[in-house]
């Protein structure tokens, strides 16, 4: 049944009922591409220190110059780390951390977009301040800046007037989290740097190298030496930073060395033991069992093995319970579908979960292996929808049908939880803006910020997607680094998806109380090679379908025999029809 037609008398009973009424098509994709480019920018517009010429994000200036300098030591560079201007080491890192990830493992996606320069400079950003950061082999400064006093002020970076104090680590004073992190950070950076720029790449590992020496022989819990911190970035303990430094290292060395520590530490430091829910700037564990489960999943496990494949099997309960597949023991959903973790800026755990899932999509698919759950097999490719419809709520597809990263859609929030973006610019504003002034001119204004943080990834909704568009709810309009950093890989890896889809509602029509919708679906190969063996999971489906096979495996369809291979740029047609909500639709594997 070519072009998937519906059938005369098919046809004749639908025009029997009533007109027939075109309605607009409906994209069920977005331009991931956009999203990325925008969330780089956020990167720009949360830098510290002396901005280059080439900064895009031009209502920014020069700030933090002479952070460090009452410790006796240049820590101008970094990130700030929110709607604030403290320079929170762990999760600065973490975020580095996840740039770097989705640079390997998503090399040739970004490249193809033309965005490899600037995720290479964002990453750098980090990485340089890192470096500074650790003057000595057993010295790591991990904070700048008091939260308490700077959040007692609302004005420009460029304008601070608040301390800027510099926290360190040291042999008397550990940190085994924050250092580990940040070994995580330099060696993850040097693996992405490595094919551009060896001597740079070289220089990141002497620095994992000794950070991790330091993480591991002199332990603490880094918030006990930062007390600053605590208030703000509590750290729940250092035993998952230490595995996840190790599991970076030997990525970056190959040397079996730090592969020996991951399995001889699996039951003490919980690696093995710890079945999560949650990936974060806190928690690793989900990321160290994705990550080693790779080197199982390339045969590379060697008398590692049997160890390696507890470490997948808690890679796999972290995937199923993202998935809804792991008998009740799940993530929590708001109705929308959106996963719920925590009040306080939720999109964080949503954006690094999404991103784990892609990457382990990956790793299964690769391997020809599939994710094994209480509920059954799952293929890989769920693995990914699963992680599309985390990206399409944040980008729009939600109850209140609004953008979650500023600037991008027609509709996002506009009173962003953001001092830089509150205020007027310095070349607009000259006039020093204080403290005080900050809050009764710029906070408590009712009207949008005068700067759009493009890229900027807010909190987002509540647990029943109910979301409050207000600058002083900073639960939900603040943005952060760590929210932003899974999301470069992870909107690369969408963007290269080969089949897009092109959802309309062709025709409507009543009987009795009752409306029927005629769903047209066009299933379009968007890349430059064949796609072939297209197989499509439909949920939902009430009413009669036109122009796929149904297959063995439930709920399960493929494309026509005659259809079987999808050649670059065309496209396949399917009609269903049925009443109330649209069917769901979604990829379960193509080759």
């Amino acid at each position: 049944m070519r072009n998937c037609k519906l059938t005369p008398c098919v046809l004749v009973a639908l025009l029997l009922v009533g007109v027939l009424h075109l309605e607009a098509a409906m994209a069920t994709d977005f331009t991931y591409g956009e999203a990325l480019d925008k969330s780089l920018m956020f990167f720009e517009a949360q830098r510290s220190g002396k901005l280059p010429s080439d900064q895009r994000v031009k209502w920014r200036g020069d700030s933090g110059l002479t952070d460090g300098l009452a410790q006796g030591v240049n820590l101008v560079g970094g990130y700030y780390d929110a709607g604030d201007h403290v320079k929170f080491g762990l999760p600065m890192a973490f975020t580095v951390t996840m740039l770097s990830w989705g640079a390997i493992e998503f090399r040739k996606e970004i490249t193809d977009l033309a965005q490899m320069g600037q995720t290479l400079w964002a990453i750098r950003w980090g990485t340089d301040y890192f470096m500074k950061a650790h003057p000595q082999p057993n010295v790591l400064w991990g904070q700048v800046g008091d939260g308490d006093s700077d959040h007692y002020c609302w004005e420009r970076p460029e304008d601070m007037t608040t301390p800027r104090t510099a926290y360190k680590i040291d042999e008397n004073h550990p940190g085994s989290d924050l250092a580990g992190e940040t070994a995580a950070a330099l060696a993850s950076a040097a693996i992405a740097f490595q094919p551009y720029n060896s001597s740079y790449s070289a220089l990141l590992l002497v620095h994992a190298k000794q950070l991790f020496t330091f993480a591991d022989r002199f332990r603490g819990l880094y918030d006990e030496s930062i007390g600053s911190a605590k208030n703000f970035y509590t750290s729940s303990g250092y035993s998952d930073e230490l595995l996840w430094a190790a599991a970076w290292l030997y990525q970056a060395t190959n040397e079996e060395y730090y592969l020996k520590y991951v399995v001889d530490n699996a039951v003490y430091m919980g690696g093995t033991g710890w079945a999560v829910k949650e990936f974060s700037w806190d928690n690793k564990y989900a990321g160290v069992q994705i990550l080693l489960s790779k080197v199982l999943l390339e045969g590379k496990g060697g008398a590692y093995t049997s160890t390696l494949k507890q470490y997948q099997a808690k890679a796999d309960y972290f995937g199923c319970a993202c998935l809804q597949k792991n008998e009740g023991y799940n993530v929590h959903k708001t109705p929308g579908g959106l996963l719920y973790v925590r009040e306080w800026n939720n999109l964080q755990y949503v954006t690094s979960a999404s991103f784990l899932l892609a990457v382990y999509s990956e790793y299964l698919s690769a391997a020809n292996a599939k994710l094994t759950c209480r509920e059954g097999q799952i293929q890989p490719q769920e693995l990914l929808n699963f992680a599309k419809s985390q990206a399409d709520y944040i980008l729009g597809k939600n109850p209140k049908s609004m953008s979650y990263i500023v600037g991008f859609g027609s509709k996002y929030p506009v009173h962003v939880h953001h001092r830089g973006a509150s205020i007027p610019a310095v070349s607009v504003l000259q006039s020093l803006v204080g403290c005080v002034q900050g809050f009764e001119t710029w906070y408590h204004r009712p009207e949008a910020n005068p700067n759009v943080i493009y890229g900027a990834l807010v909190g987002g909704p509540d647990q029943n997607d109910n979301f409050s568009d207000d600058r002083s709810s900073y639960e939900e309009t603040e943005p952060t680094l760590s929210g932003s950093g899974p999301l470069i890989g992870l909107f690369s890896k969408l963007q290269s998806t080969p089949i897009k889809f092109i959802h309309s509602i062709s025709n409507t029509w009543s009987i009795g109380k009752m409306t029927y919708y005629r769903h047209k679906v066009i299933l379009k190969n968007t890349s430059q090679k064949p796609v072939t063996d297209v197989k499509l999971m439909i949920e939902n489906l009430q009413g009669p379908l036109w122009g796929l096979s149904p297959t063995t495996e439930k709920n399960t369809y493929e494309l026509l025999q005659w259809q079987k291979v999808l050649q670059p740029a065309s496209e396949c047609t399917f009609v269903y029809i049925q009443g109330g909500p649209q069917a769901k639709i979604s990829i379960l594997s193509y080759h």
